[in-house]
């Protein structure tokens, strides 16, 4: 064949000075620019803006602090992600994918967004195509199914296309880009999201919905509010009073302190050269119930090599060793096992090939045909009928078998073929591989191996890495359809990449949240199905582009410390999130029983900010970083309702009984404000300590440091937060209705326990069905 040159180097930089380079059309991050653009123009920040602007076109400068706590949230928020930002961007650039291309006659590799149109690309079995490419030369076996939905492999020849997001399964083939950037396949269907993962998020979903009800039923809700204002009082303070009720009723710091904790959590994982590429996925691993292996690559290190050779049929080990350097020369095959035999065998020759037929892991053979014979390497019980007795001595390892026939392969295996010699192929166990299985096995994650090899080998490894209660089946020899044994057996072997995914499907049909680990092409099908996705940055271009979550180092004994972060992120914003619904919950409930029975809305702006910084803001991001790798019990939106409601509860009740009570009392306006502020305070004490439970230091220091705040405010600061000094008698009505708290807090939360209890219980059994 004649020698590939590809484009000259002076060719490369006119193309590019032309713009024909292969940028990105896809962007994995935001911009800069794009982080503040979407954190200070918000639904909710124009809002506030709006509700500001009333205040102050009514005169009441004071109560404008409130913007100044929504401008600092954000500006937090905003640093957090912009640090995420960065941080992934770091470590996805060390990480990047490379392309092989050919220039001026010499191979390069290069990052996949400086190739050109007309670059002369090199594939090999692994790679993921970065651009559409017509083969010059070669042959190799392509999966599209990320683009089509198609599961079945595609041998591509010469003149063939090859689209961008399809992948090599197996072969090796030169080809040149004809599209380059927003020109390509992939990025003309994009759009549609054929091969995109839905984000399978419970805390994204309860916050979209909220942001959904609260959008709709906040711009009524202050109309009605602010007439019914008008009649308890002057213009000026129906419109403080309505911008405080609508203030409350905003869930901005629960959306801030979310995206804030997750952009820590990111930047966490990075130091632990875990790679985030899709944020919510942190929280979807940690509740995770069942984990899919890939033997190698997790359990094993993926590194392998020819242990042994045991001659068959009177084959000498010379003829054997001499046969495996001819066929490793011409088969160029990048599968672990071919790689293993021709780093120790592969000699140049010149024999004529006829045809070769690549690995698959589908097939489980290769196969390569010469003028006068036929080669054919696989697992012996997929290529051979007869039983070998050689095979019982080394069942614990890989073994392929090499058969000789004198009949052409013609794209299936050949007839009359001789077994010529066992090969064996060993391959480490991971030293960490047993203490991170026993992790998961204590917290109660089910633990399943897939894989295509043997079965019986596969589960002598799984039982010398401490797998309990083996149960293996082969499934190229099951009759039963894969929904009716998943939950049977934790061994499946001999399995083909379609049915891996049909394994993961079949596990999420039962009720089960399902991370997939795996570092091959045969993985990328069931990455892409499961509700998590981890691979290995050493494995293949296509199963990292399908994971959520790269191992930087290949390393599975990262994943406990994956496990463990998830698990802080979930249980605390369960816990800090429910303290800014407990503002919301009240501030709606008041507003409606405002409208609804003439109540005078009793407390403005500054009071909100109040609370909202010492009973909310800074207990809730302090407590968002408390330690927490508790296993995740009950869906979300049930526990965290379950905090927040007898909060809201008691506040209203509260409220409502000391306004009728300040009546009856004929309490100054501006006193009755304070008291309800008190009130509210220490209703919010208390439920950041009933969130708070188990009590630790370091959640004493955060109760102590926010009561400390609310008395300094109180007392020192009152003038600031609009707070007057209040009589003997309306000192005695804060300490009575402090104490009238504390029961009815204690027994609404009892309840709203039982009741989310009895959700949670109710919704297993529903997933199960």
């Amino acid at each position: 064949m004649e020698k590939i040159k590809g484009l000259s180097l002076e060719k490369v930089d006119l193309l590019k000075e032309k713009g024909l380079v292969n940028y990105k059309s896809d962007v994995k991050t935001k911009s800069i620019l794009q982080i503040i653009r979407s954190n200070f123009i918000t639904l909710f920040n124009i809002l506030n803006l709006g509700l500001a602007l009333a205040i102050f076109f009514v005169g009441s400068y004071k109560n404008l602090l409130f913007l100044g706590v929504v401008f600092c949230n954000t500006l937090i928020s905003t640093f957090q992600e912009i640090r995420s930002k960065l941080t992934i961007d770091k470590l996805s650039l060390l990480h990047e994918s490379k392309a092989s291309v050919v220039r001026s006659g010499k191979l390069y590799k290069i990052g996949i967004y400086d190739i050109v149109l007309g670059d002369v690309l090199k594939f090999k079995s692994g790679n993921q195509i970065p651009t559409d490419c017509k083969v010059l030369s070669g042959e190799v076996l392509v999966n599209e199914s990320l683009l089509t939905g198609e599961e079945e492999s595609i041998l591509k020849r010469k003149g063939d296309e090859l689209f961008s997001g399809s992948f090599i399964v197996s072969g090796n083939c030169y080809a040149e880009a004809i599209h380059v950037g927003a020109n390509n396949y992939a990025s003309k269907i994009a759009n549609e999201a054929k091969y995109i993962k839905k984000v399978n998020s419970e805390i994204l979903n309860f916050i979209n919905k909220i942001i959904k009800y609260i959008s709709i039923a906040i711009v009524p809700i202050g109309i009605f509010l602010f007439i019914n204002q008008l009649g308890e009082s002057s213009y000026g303070e129906a419109v403080v009073s309505t911008v405080a009720a609508l203030i409350g009723m905003i869930p901005e710091g629960l959306v801030l302190l979310t995206s804030s904790v997750l952009a820590i959590s990111v930047m966490r994982l990075a130091k632990y050269n875990v790679l985030v590429q899709e944020l919510y996925c942190i929280e979807t691993l940690a509740r995770v119930d069942t984990i899919c292996l890939d033997k190698t690559g997790t359990i094993t290190e993926g590194e392998m090599e020819v242990s042994k050779i045991i001659p068959l049929n009177g084959y000498l080990m010379s003829d054997i060793t001499d046969y495996l350097g001819l066929i490793s020369y011409h088969m160029k095959d990048d599968n672990q096992t071919m790689k293993a035999i021709s780093d120790k065998y592969s000699r140049k020759n010149d024999c004529k090939v006829l045809e070769i037929m690549p690995f698959s892991s589908k097939n489980k053979w290769s196969g390569i045909s010469f003028e006068k014979e036929t080669f054919i390497l696989g697992a012996p019980d997929v290529i051979y009928d007869k039983k070998i007795k050689e095979m019982d001595e080394y069942i614990s390892n890989r073994v392929v078998l090499l058969c000789k026939s004198v009949k052409k392969i013609n794209k299936k295996l050949p007839s009359s073929m001789k077994p010529m010699a066992l090969i064996v192929i060993s391959d480490k166990i991971r030293r960490d591989a047993r203490a991170t299985l026993r992790y998961f096995k204590e917290e109660g994650v089910d633990l399943k191996i897939i894989s295509g090899d043997n079965p019986l080998t596969v589960s002598y490894i799984a039982k010398r890495v401490g797998f309990e209660n083996i149960k293996y089946i082969d499934i190229s020899k099951c009759d039963s359809s894969i929904n009716d044994i998943v939950e049977e057996y934790n061994i499946f072997g001999r399995v083909k990449p379609s049915q891996k995914k049909d394994i993961i499907l079949a596990l999420k049909a039962h009720g089960h949240t399902v991370a997939m680990t795996g570092d091959g092409v045969n993985d990328v099908l069931a990455l892409k199905d499961a509700d998590c996705s981890v691979a290995m940055a050493s494995g293949s271009q296509a199963a990292v582009q399908a994971s959520q979550l790269v191992l930087m180092e290949s390393d599975f004994s990262k994943m406990p410390g994956v496990v463990k972060e998830g698990r802080r992120v979930v249980n605390n914003l369960e816990c800090s999130g429910s303290l800014f619904l407990v503002k919301n919950i009240f501030s709606f409930l008041l507003s409606i029983l405002s409208i609804c029975i003439g109540l005078k809305y009793p407390i403005n702006p500054s009071h909100v900010s109040l609370i909202s910084m010492f009973t909310i803001g800074v207990p809730a991001f302090l407590l968002s970083q408390a330690p927490n790798t508790d296993l995740i019990k009950g869906r979300f939106i049930n526990n965290i309702l379950s905090r927040a409601v007898p909060g809201g509860l008691t506040d209203t009740l509260m409220i409502a009984v000391l306004v009728a009570f300040g009546g009856v009392l004929q309490a100054h306006n501006m006193n009755l404000s304070t008291v309800s502020t008190i009130v509210i305070s220490v209703v919010g004490l208390m439920v950041v300590h009933e969130v708070s439970k188990p009590m630790t230091k370091y959640k004493w220091a955060i109760l102590a440091l926010c009561t400390t705040g609310i008395v300094i405010s109180i007392s020192i600061l009152r003038n600031l937060f609009a707070l007057t000094e209040l009589s003997i008698k309306e000192i005695i009505v804060c300490a009575v209705f402090a104490l009238l708290t504390k029961p009815f807090l204690f027994y609404s939360s009892m309840i709203a326990r039982k009741i989310a209890h009895i959700l949670n219980k109710k919704t297993n059994i529903m997933k199960k069905i």
